[in-house]
């Protein structure tokens, strides 16, 4: 006789099956319904501290649940709430109003098919190497806008921006703080090393693949969460 696993009363009764299949009980004295031997667990804190570690390199997530043992439904919506927390605005060390100089790029990958692409706006300090302005979306006016209103206010007010020559920039920056200069300048090297660290390092950004994002949402929430990452592991 099942056993309830709230009062622990035997006064139960079958209450149908649930998804699996797997019969259903219902405690006449208190109410709860369960099942016995229940295979779903609950995952440990340090089950989800090893995931979110896992989420900053390149590895597939049934890779993730194959390795943590848990269940790719458990893992997806874990992941999906993640990604839905992380806070959308760069977190820098505190800037005094003096010159700063930034370099501004964009790289593109897919979401749901190779035909539907997004862009990643970057923008990094070149003397702290810290990502000051981040914004994932269009390739036009509107994306180039969308960085500079990520930039912090100091940056707004102090910055000088080097970029390539995309149009977009000359629109939304001022002739006086934005200077586009070619590759062979080395004026974006910084930043292109970064491009390449954050393709290396996100799985989602990998062209060559069929591990790109299928939701909008958790490709920005994985470029956010990498960004945190390293602007946080430059101060240690």
């Amino acid at each position: 006789m099942p056993h309830c696993p709230n009062c622990q009363s035997t006064n139960v009764v079958k209450n149908g099956r649930i998804h699996n299949g797997k019969q259903n009980h219902r405690c006449r004295d208190c109410g709860r319904q369960f099942v016995e031997n229940p295979q779903q667990k609950i995952s440990s804190a340090e089950t989800k501290q090893f995931i979110d570690k896992l989420l900053l390199e390149k590895i597939l997530l049934a890779g993730i649940a194959r390795v943590c043992n848990v269940s790719e439904l458990w893992r997806q919506n874990y992941v999906n709430q993640k990604y839905e927390a992380i806070p959308k605005q760069v977190n820098v060390s505190s800037k005094k109003k003096a010159r700063l100089i930034v370099q501004c790029n964009e790289m593109w990958s897919f979401v749901g098919n190779k035909q539907q692409k997004y862009w990643i706006w970057l923008a990094l300090d070149i003397d702290t190497s810290e990502i000051v302005g981040l914004y994932v979306g269009a390739h036009d006016e509107f994306g180039a806008r969308q960085l500079w209103a990520s930039l912090p206010p100091v940056y707004r007010q102090c910055a000088v921006a080097y970029t390539d020559f995309w149009q977009a920039y000359g629109m939304v920056f001022s002739d006086k703080r934005h200077k586009a200069m070619g590759k062979e300048t080395g004026k974006a090297s910084s930043i292109e090393r970064f491009n390449c660290t954050l393709r290396q390092r996100v799985l989602h950004l990998v062209r060559k693949t069929l591990s790109f994002s299928k939701k909008v949402e958790n490709h920005i929430g994985a470029v956010w969460l990498f960004v945190h990452h390293y602007n946080a592991s430059l101060s240690r």
